[in-house]
Parts: structure tokens; C-alpha cells; sequence
């Protein structure tokens, strides 16, 4: 399953030279995976009462147009990969038809104490189905 979340870009996530700063994109990124889990039926808040957060290990962004103050973005995300213990997001930004970025995300699943976990089976099913590119 994939998911656009729409985003009007801010003027305070712009830098000096009125282009959106590269960390806002991380923010996106973010508000668009938990849209996405939303989107699934498996809110965020839900996994942390279960005691679990899923820790971004990894990330990777390649930037290739800008965005500006007062552009209309959206932020395409879809799980690419679920294993026992890990989740790899992967996403697209646009604006309109033009690519502005893309990139991924690793996460691993932990306690509350930051050790790392298995991703009880039951979420592995929910997230499993809605995999890109399953059935």
C-alpha cells in the first residue's frame, strides 16, 4: 500500500536562500510514516502501548529539486521490507509530477529500554500485507 500525505511547506523549514532546509525532509518523512501506519489500521500510539517503538537505524535522502516557501508537496511512502525484527520505508516527495526527493528509512523494533526485539507476529501479518508489491 502506498500513501501521499500533502505538506505546504512552512517558512521556517526554509534556509537563507529560500529553499526548504534538508533536515524538514526528514520531518516529512516521519509525518508521512505515521500517516501511513494510520493508513493501515496501526497507529503509532497503538505500538507504544504494546511497550514497542521502531528506531530509525538508517537513513537515506537524495535531493534532487528544491522545494520552496508556500509549495504544496506530497510525500509518497510505502514498506518495502519486513523482517522479524526490522522495517525499511522506503519514499518519494513531489511536487506535482516533478521528483523532489527520494529516500528510505530503516527502523528497529525495541523495548522501552531500547533493546532491540522481535516485531510480535501479529504486526508482522498486518504490516506484511500492506507491503509494496504484495498481494
Amino acid at each position: 500500500m502506498t500513501v501521499r500525505l500533502p505538506i505546504a511547506v512552512r517558512y521556517a523549514e526554509t534556509d537563507a536562500m529560500g529553499v526548504v532546509h534538508h533536515s524538514s525532509y526528514v520531518v516529512w518523512l516521519e509525518a508521512a510514516r505515521v500517516e501511513w501506519l494510520e493508513q493501515i489500521g496501526l497507529p503509532y500510539t497503538q505500538i507504544e502501548a504494546q511497550g514497542l517503538a521502531f528506531a530509525v537505524v538508517e537513513l537515506g535522502l537524495i535531493y534532487r529539486n528544491p522545494a520552496r516557501f508556500g509549495d504544496r508537496v506530497e510525500i509518497e511512502t510505502w514498506l518495502a521490507e519486513c523482517t522479524s525484527r526490522t522495517l525499511r520505508y522506503e519514499y518519494r516527495v513531489w511536487k506535482d509530477d516533478r521528483l523532489l526527493a527520494e529516500g528510505f528509512t530503516r527502523h528497529l523494533c525495541q523495548d522501552a529500554r531500547g533493546k532491540a526485539q522481535r516485531i510480535p507476529q501479529a504486526m508482522v501479518q498486518v504490516l506484511s500485507a500492506q507491503r509494496h508489491g504484495s498481494s
